[in-house]
């Protein structure tokens, strides 16, 4: 018998199946169908077709729709689906946020973007983004860290506040997971080096994280305080 299940990594959507069907891991063959890498604002995403002839223990309609439209966010009863403040420490983020903005002389709305362990997205919505964004992102990034502050506050060092606008993270990320490809592609070609713009925290990782598993190239941050510099080099075959 054939069965469909997804997951965030091949491992979860694998330990989905065994508990799903009542089998151990042993009895099944697995079938990768679709992986999406996961990236800041994107999760990652593994679908698997599983193949088995053992007596399983319930059908496969009953394990693999409801659950998955429910963590995906595909119902409107999950709180992951929902933009409006869940609890106390979320509205008072919405609060904070849309009255910095306030004072900063423009009007916007926020609302939550994504929640996800040890992380919560909010969006603002405002005729003023591009300034809200600022060049590069670097208004976006000094709200966002006002906003990490105040949680901070709030006792709630252990979550990281991620801040959006007219999706410019996401388009960023696109962006620079392009530039990351072409860049390595250079030096390559060229058997050198090449140093990239300044960067905060969360785009330096971005491109580390996109070539990390090219063996002949490598990645590095110079420079000091928040915005450094990633360079891009040529290793050949070395370890």
């Amino acid at each position: 018998m054939i069965y469909e299940f997804e997951g965030r990594s091949e491992k979860e959507a694998i330990d989905r199946a065994a508990e799903a069907l009542g089998l151990e891991k042993d009895d099944f063959d697995v079938e990768i169908l679709e992986t999406k890498r996961s990236g800041l604002f994107t999760k990652g995403y593994v679908k698997i077709k599983v193949h088995t002839n053992q007596q399983v223990a319930m059908p496969a309609e009953e394990e693999t729709d409801e659950p998955m439209a429910a963590e995906a966010g595909q119902t409107g009863e999950s709180p992951f689906d929902s933009p409006e403040a869940q609890n106390d420490f979320e509205q008072k983020l919405i609060g904070f946020l849309e009255g910095l903005i306030m004072r900063m002389g423009y009007a916007g709305t926020v609302s939550v973007l994504f929640r996800e362990n040890r992380k919560i997205g909010f969006k603002i919505d405002s005729e003023f983004s591009p300034i809200l964004i600022g060049k590069k992102g670097k208004n976006l990034d000094a709200i966002q860290l006002l906003a990490n502050i105040y949680a901070g506050r709030l006792g709630r060092e252990d979550i990281r506040i991620i801040l959006d606008s007219e999706n410019y993270r996401i388009r960023r990320e696109e962006s620079l997971v392009r530039l990351a490809y072409t860049v390595a592609d250079r030096v390559r070609e060229s058997r050198g080096s090449y140093l990239l713009e300044p960067m905060n925290p969360f785009d330096r990782r971005l491109i580390h994280t996109t070539l990390n598993d090219i063996s002949d190239v490598e990645t590095k941050s110079e420079g000091e305080g928040l915005y450094k510099q990633v360079r891009i080099y040529y290793r050949g075959g070395r370890g």
